[in-house]
């Protein structure tokens, strides 16, 4: 039986969503690619070893789809076993100052960043731990860890899916679920970051940004750990960046 992978928050080939993606389907997996534009998720299974996965329009914000894509991770096709890893990539982020956030801004940063991780982490535990075994990864940020001018919005949402991460991590790893968070501190070398901050990345020059390919390696080694020696968080960034 083939093994299966579910990625949510896939948009651009050059994301981390989508490198994540080729990197399990390198592996041997079938990856069920989530994200909210099917012409995006058709182009990044098109890339895939193989062609090795399913695109899923979902909503991580919509009960309702995370429900329907966790039924069919859990039946996944003939040849497949269900889903044994899952991975939350979700996330929008955008300097306000914060007297110029909405109510409406602010709720949807967190809806995004942090219900979105509840409702797929919740559905995860669901569908792994009747195996006693599997791997749940969190992506998080540096607004995981403080929060910044203008990013108040962003790391209430950030900070918020950290604290899921870790109690999901306490609760579930007794029981076999690996529940892993990486924070993610330093720009990411992807479309996201070329398209609205182009200076920025011309700034950072070679090796300033983290490679997308190296960050998916990273999730797949978390994967791979022995449970005896098992990372909860671990942190990103170039060799470059200050912290």
């Amino acid at each position: 039986m083939q093994p299966t992978a579910v990625v949510v928050g896939v948009g651009s080939e050059e994301g981390l969503g989508a490198a994540v993606a080729r990197r399990f389907a390198r592996g041997g997996f079938h990856v069920l690619v989530g994200g909210r534009t099917i012409e995006k998720l058709e182009r990044v299974v098109k890339s895939l070893s193989g062609g090795n996965g399913t695109p899923v329009v979902v909503d991580a914000t919509s009960e309702t789809d995370v429900l329907q894509l966790f039924q069919l991770a859990s039946s996944p096709g003939a040849g497949r076993s269900p889903a044994s890893v899952v991975i939350f990539n979700a996330g929008n982020n955008q300097h306000i100052p914060l007297q110029q956030v909405s109510a409406a801004q602010f709720e949807d940063f967190w809806r995004v960043g942090c219900f979105g991780g509840f409702l797929v982490g919740r559905e995860a535990a669901n569908l792994l731990l009747p195996k006693g075994e599997g791997t749940l990864i969190f992506t998080g940020a540096s607004a995981s860890l403080r929060g910044r001018p203008g990013y108040a919005h962003f790391a209430a949402a950030k900070a918020g899916l950290r604290m899921i991460s870790q109690s999901m991590a306490r609760e579930f790893g007794p029981q076999g679920l690996h529940v892993a968070h990486v924070v993610i501190d330093g720009g990411i070398n992807g479309t996201r970051l070329k398209n609205q901050r182009p200076d920025a990345v011309a700034h950072r020059g070679p090796d300033g940004l983290l490679n997308i390919d190296a960050i998916a390696e990273t999730y797949w080694q978390l994967h791979l750990q022995h449970p005896t020696a098992w990372t909860q968080e671990i942190d990103l960034r170039p060799f470059k960046e200050s912290f």
